[in-house]
């Protein structure tokens, strides 16, 4: 035993030794070259740290999570939304489901402030936020039949408070799968290799959740392997139909693309759960984490050097070309998915608590899986800070202020003290077989080239442009797992809304019920896309600038629900976990919806915004972004639009916050009037380990448990 505890002690002496090292290269070098792989050994130090004790902290002490104890897919296993999942596939389902846009888009733009204070957020907030609202959500919506955050805000909070957050929580949801949408048709428009590679998986989840259900039930290695093969066969053979006479078929234009998304988000959120959504998300895992693994591979072998600057002087001025504002509160909102998402807690109160075998499984899937995303953050902000700064500007600054030409680009670039000339510019895009890289907004576009950037110094340089266009699909890949659960997690939203008035709806698995309500989310969602399709400033686009903010919101409504949850069962001493960081959040957040309305800046406040285009329109100018009078008067709609909404969307959270501080203080006081909606305790007959690899007690109790029927 000592032996054993010797070898703990110096593994995680060493673990924390890397981590420091990395942070202390990262925080004190000043003018000298300073590699990647310092961000990577800091962000891996610290994930380790955390999850291995903090996570166990919350798991054990705090959340006291009970193996007995049977979960709602063990008691209400209907094989539709129910169903006991392995906990490898549902790993995989959890992460591939939360894990959309934000954390490779909302990085890269971050990148802007410079590497540091990206870095120190996505690391720190995902730790002590991000993770620990995954898990602690998940853990309470699974002692309550999977409810939804917004159902389990009306029963514990109020029906005052839990009003306010289901009508937030499902307005924002609407949001963001939009958005997702949005990035998604962006990316595969004219896209065959993308377009048929990700049509590929659907088929191959589908025979993966055949071979699991009905042929080789349990065998989660066999099926791995056959997945993977056909995945890696899929991805090879995109590249020969794009290069092949069928690239014309796989070459959908974006409306086409549309249809065909809304109707596979349709499909996939009425579908049962083991049939298509969770192998499909299992198997895009292998995906995501093996690009990622290799991403950071890739920066140990290749050691590329960070050229962003530690902090730009955007951070203190607010005036920077890719969005605006200041370092506090925006670049913590423009980052968001990456350290802490309001979106999140929509699945580990949707999808997961549904399918969990255990609930000491939650800190694995919620606070693991929310690690691994964080680890995407760090790689996006690599691949946005090893490129040239003065290229990522010119990619990332809307064509209004840099031009449309690689002279004027490089004028004005170099004028914000980012020199390259115009031939860098051209060969950059040469480099990648694209005909330019101006103005390729958005963040994808540069995290493609960070990627093909780290890769070729692996693999080659001839290689450059395959790994941009490789990046540009697993991208898109990324974003759809996010899509079809973000879906079904919107029906089940809509449900619970619904069977407050009509009881039936209770029952997420009544069938006309979730055919009617998935067809309601898609709708919604569909028609934002739709516009926004047509429309450059409408729809979606309408809706975009409130996207970072709008998640943050969410996030604070998930650590309200959870800190009031933690105080009415008994845990008032350990409320700091969840209180701490929606403090932080909603103050963060709520002065970040006070700029966004009041700012006196108009490339900040919507309301101003407003007025200068309205007064440009009085007097007969068009200003940019805007191309003519109609695109003005678009303008003015959508900052009217987007003003009201963060106001109201603030001011729901706020109503959340409020009641939830009400109702705990009421229970502090008088303990006797409170009630939980918790499920009864029922014994647990399933056998499965907590982690990804069994503990010895575990293996053990599982051989004592088949003994008797061998005898």
């Amino acid at each position: 035993m000592r032996t054993a505890n010797v070898r703990t002690i110096v593994i995680w002496t060493l673990v924390a030794l890397v981590g420091a090292a990395g942070w202390s290269v990262l925080a004190l070098a000043r003018g000298e070259d300073v590699s990647a792989a310092w961000m990577v050994a800091a962000a891996l130090g610290s994930y380790a740290i955390g999850y291995r004790f903090y996570s166990k902290f919350i798991a054990y002490k705090v959340l006291k999570v009970d193996a007995t104890r049977a979960t709602p897919a063990e008691r209400l296993n209907n094989g539709i939304d129910f169903h006991p999942t392995d906990r490898r596939v549902l790993l995989g389902h959890h992460f591939a489901a939360i894990a959309g846009a934000g954390p490779l888009v909302g990085p890269v733009l971050a990148a802007q402030m410079g590497y540091l204070p990206g870095t120190v957020w996505i690391i720190a907030g995902v730790i002590f936020a991000g993770a620990v609202q995954d898990m602690v959500v998940l853990f309470f919506s699974t002692r309550r039949d999977g409810r939804s955050l917004g159902q389990m805000a009306r029963e514990e909070i109020g029906p005052f408070g839990g009003a306010a957050a289901l009508i937030a929580a499902f307005a924002i949801m609407i949001i963001l799968l939009g958005v997702l949408a949005l990035v998604i048709v962006n990316a595969l428009a004219a896209s065959p290799w993308g377009t048929f590679s990700i049509a590929m998986t659907i088929p191959i989840a589908l025979l993966m959740g055949f071979y699991l259900r009905v042929l080789r039930p349990g065998r989660v290695a066999e099926v791995s392997l056959i997945g993977v093969g056909l995945l890696l066969l899929a991805l090879v053979a995109g590249r020969w139909v794009a290069e092949s006479s069928w690239a014309g078929a796989f070459t959908l234009a974006p409306s086409t693309l549309v249809v065909w998304l809304v109707a596979y988000g349709f499909i996939a959120s009425i579908l049962p759960v083991w049939m298509l959504l969770a192998p499909r998300d299992y198997l895009s895992t292998f995906m995501k984490i093996g690009t990622i693994a290799l991403l950071a591979l890739g920066v140990v072998i290749a050691l590329p050097t960070l050229k962003m600057d530690p902090v730009t002087d955007f951070a203190s001025r607010g005036d920077g070309p890719v969005f605006a504002g200041s370092l506090f509160p925006f670049v913590f909102i423009t980052i968001a998915c990456g350290a802490l998402s309001g979106f999140h807690s929509l699945i580990s109160s949707g999808t997961t608590p549904k399918m969990i075998q255990k609930e000491t499984q939650v800190r694995m899937i919620g606070y693991g899986s929310m690690l691994m995303e964080s680890s995407v953050a760090i790689m996006a902000l690599v691949a946005a800070s090893i490129i040239d700064p003065g290229l990522y500007f010119a990619m990332n600054a809307p064509a209004g202020a840099i031009g449309t030409t690689v002279e004027n680009a490089s004028q004005v670039v170099t004028g914000w003290g980012y020199s390259i000339s115009p031939a860098e510019l051209a060969q950059a895009a040469k480099n990648v077989e694209e005909a330019t890289l101006l103005s390729r907004t958005g963040g994808a576009p540069t995290l493609a080239v960070g990627v093909s950037e780290i890769f070729s110094k692996v693999t080659g340089g001839s290689l450059r442009a395959f790994w941009y266009h490789f990046a540009i699909m697993f991208e898109a890949l990324f974003i759809l797992t996010a899509l079809d659960a973000g879906t079904r997690v919107g029906r089940f939203m809509l449900q619970d809304m619904l069977g407050n008035v009509y009881r039936p709806f209770k029952n997420i698995s009544w069938k006309p019920g979730l055919v009617l309500t998935s067809a309601i989310v898609c709708v919604l969602w569909g028609y934002f896309l739709w516009v926004g399709v047509h429309e450059p400033l409408g729809g979606i686009n309408q809706l975009f600038p409130i996207f970072g903010i709008s998640n943050q919101l969410l996030a604070a409504v998930a650590l309200a629900v959870c800190t009031t949850l933690l105080v009415k069962s008994g845990r008032l001493k350990w409320a700091w976990i969840t209180g701490i960081p929606l403090v932080w959040d909603a103050t963060v957040t709520l002065t970040a919806s006070y700029q966004k309305v009041f700012s006196s800046d108009p490339k900040v406040g919507f309301f101003k915004q407003r007025s200068v285009f309205q007064d440009a329109i009085d007097d007969g100018k068009v200003l940019p972004p805007a191309k003519s009078m109609d695109d003005m008067h678009t303008v003015v709609t959508n900052s009217t639009v987007d003003g009201v909404l963060t106001a109201v969307l603030a001011l729901l959270i706020v109503v959340v916050i409020a009641d939830a501080l009400r109702v705990c203080v009421r229970h502090l006081r008088r303990p006797a009037l409170s009630t939980l909606s918790e499920a009864p305790y029922v014994e647990s007959k399933i056998l499965a380990p907590a982690g990804l690899v069994p503990t010895r007690e575990e293996r053990e109790e599982a051989r004592d448990a088949v003994a008797p029927t061998g005898v």
